[in-house]
């Protein structure tokens, strides 16, 4: 065990798990919100918007 940490590979392996657990959140959070009906491309300015997004 003292290999793994003198290696830096727990280290990496954390790094990793923490940067993966972002991107898993930041996928979901975009997901619930198409689910809810908002999308990623608007931004509810209806004014500008010309139509696109069937508001």
């Amino acid at each position: 065990m003292a290999e793994l940490f003198a290696n830096g590979l727990v280290g990496s392996i954390l790094v990793g798990a923490v940067l993966l657990g972002a991107v898993v959140l930041s996928i979901r959070s975009m997901i619930i919100s198409k689910k809810k009906g908002k999308s990623l491309q608007c931004g509810c300015d209806c004014e500008h918007c010309g139509g696109h997004c069937n508001r």
